[in-house]
């Protein structure tokens, strides 16, 4: 349900997950087993390949992924074991003591910071469309920690860091994906907090979420996104953290927001023969490649650079926003001229406007939500063969609105209609000039640890749909498993159809702390 409140907002990013101090010496040897786990599985999983595929099977984990897992498992366990305090590891070895602090020595460490916090997951997929393979076998730790200065200054940093065994179990995908894809080793948010009065400064890698509507982005003009699965992750996982300088104004029931960006990060999309990479139109008897993508410089002119105000009055809240930017999505740039015969693509990221805001509004049990934006300078790709680069600016209109309703038996249901409106519509565009989709989530508790969803994403224009049903399962605190799939139907070139061949299975573990 949404929260509306007047009281002046604490400018922080979201909590990954929940606090791990306190916990008991079984979920430390949890946590410490399921690493060990996630560690030996692709020795299993190379076996079973093997046998499936007719392929040779793979070696264990590469020494420097099975040793990145291991002392992580073994700093989160010491670090368990320290918050822990009686009843951790330590006592369950034999080897415990009680450490008494004096009073600086705990002022200094709740100075210093608040302990790690974060999660450590196995996520595994088999797509099912032909060819029949594995795309995942990832296991991911995201890791945090924050605290206060004092004198009114806080901080936060976090990484993450990731190994993928399905790109060293199997030769499904070219050599550029698997060295692309195989490991992750990112900044997550990493900032200081500074207040002073009414106005609040965010400074460092940071989320900026301007909007959130469920299953796609709008007014969420700011974030850059990790595009490498598409849609299907969790948007707080999805989201690429921006180097920024922000600065919050707050008085009364008013407030401002301004963002400069010096060094902007893009959307990743991966590289070509990735599940999920985002091919280009190809005629018949026309040749494609790509050439790496072209991100702009590090230079202060292609900084990002906007501003938000919003209120809250009578229930309804209400903002308003302005941003300039170098786009964070990849626009296709086509050279049909340098190599006969053939079309050869690039990313690349123009400068775009884009004016708009969002509205909220709680009815008791049922949530209006929308969103609107407005972009200037962006291009679309078109089919006319003449135009040497493939693409006409278009103006567009991006809106959604939604509603979310509390059912009885502790259902949820979400249903939003939205639209994108091109301006002076080019009739060689792959889009027809209003573009109407619609979705609907249906969430239902069976108990306090069992719940199912389903996510409906369509079209109303052409037959081109997403249908992602799910069963999550808390089968121990702090632990959750989920297991779904993700199915895909349309043209060759709609929006979710040309992933008609990607539908999946899949399932995760995760242990938050």
């Amino acid at each position: 349900m949404l929260s509306l409140k007047t009281n002046k907002p604490t400018i922080k990013g979201k909590e990954l997950m929940a606090s791990h101090a306190g916990r008991g010496n079984a979920g430390n040897c949890w946590l410490v087993f399921f690493i060990l786990i996630a560690s030996c599985f692709p020795v299993f999983a190379a076996q079973n390949g093997a046998e499936e595929e007719g392929s040779e099977p793979a070696s264990l984990l590469p020494g420097e992924a099975r040793s990145t897992l291991l002392k992580t498992s073994l700093l989160l366990a010491a670090k368990a074991e320290e918050d822990a305090g009686p009843g951790s590891l330590g006592s369950l070895f034999g080897d415990d003591e009680e450490v008494q602090k004096s009073p600086k020595q705990g002022q200094a460490s709740a100075a210093q910071g608040g302990g790690i916090k974060g999660s450590i997951r196995f996520e595994a997929a088999r797509t099912v469309a032909s060819p029949v393979h594995w795309s995942k076998m990832l296991t991911r730790a995201d890791l945090s920690s924050q605290g206060d200065l004092g004198n009114g200054v806080k901080w936060k940093s976090g990484i993450r860091i990731g190994y993928d065994a399905v790109y060293d179990l199997y030769d499904f995908y070219p050599g550029r994906v698997r060295h692309d894809q195989r490991y992750d080793f990112s900044l997550r948010e990493n900032y200081l907090d500074v207040s002073s009065g009414d106005w609040d400064y965010r400074l460092g890698k940071q989320h900026v979420v301007w909007g959130e509507m469920v299953g796609l982005f709008f007014a969420d003009v700011v974030s850059a996104r990790e595009m490498r699965e598409f849609i299907l992750p969790e948007f707080d996982t999805m989201r690429i953290p921006q180097w920024a300088a922000r600065a919050e104004y707050f008085k009364d029931d008013y407030h401002a927001e301004l963002l400069w960006i010096p060094v902007a990060s893009y959307d990743n999309v991966g590289k070509p023969g990735a599940e999920f990479f985002p091919y280009q139109p190809q005629p018949a008897g026309v040749a494609v490649s790509y050439r790496n993508e072209d991100r702009p410089s590090r230079s202060l002119s292609h900084g990002n650079y906007g501003i938000r105000l919003s209120t809250l009055k009578n229930g309804w809240d209400v903002s308003g926003f302005a941003y300039s930017s170098m786009d964070v999505a990849q626009t296709f740039y086509r050279d049909s001229v340098s190599v006969p015969g053939t079309f050869i693509y690039q990313a690349r990221h123009d400068r775009i406007q884009q004016y708009g805001g969002t509205l909220a509004k709680d009815f008791g049990d049922i949530v209006l939500k929308a969103e609107a934006v407005y972009t200037h300078g962006r291009q679309f790709t078109v089919l006319r063969l003449a135009d040497d680069n493939g693409l006409v600016p278009q103006n567009t209109l991006d809106w959604a609105v939604g509603l979310d309703f509390s059912l009885p038996a502790d259902t949820r249901l979400n249903v939003q209609l939205y639209q994108r409106d091109f301006f002076s519509h080019d009739a060689d565009l792959l889009y027809e000039p209003r573009e109407t989709g619609y979705s609907l989530l249906l969430n239902h508790k069976f108990t306090n640890t069992l719940e199912a969803e389903a996510l409906w994403i369509a079209s109303i224009n052409r037959t081109d749909w997403l249908f992602r049903p799910k069963l999550v399962w808390n089968f121990e605190r702090n632990w959750r498993l989920s297991v779904g799939a993700d199915v895909f139907k349309g043209p060759a070139l709609g929006f979710f159809g040309r992933y008609d061949a990607k539908d999946r299975v899949y399932s995760e573990v995760r242990y938050s702390f």
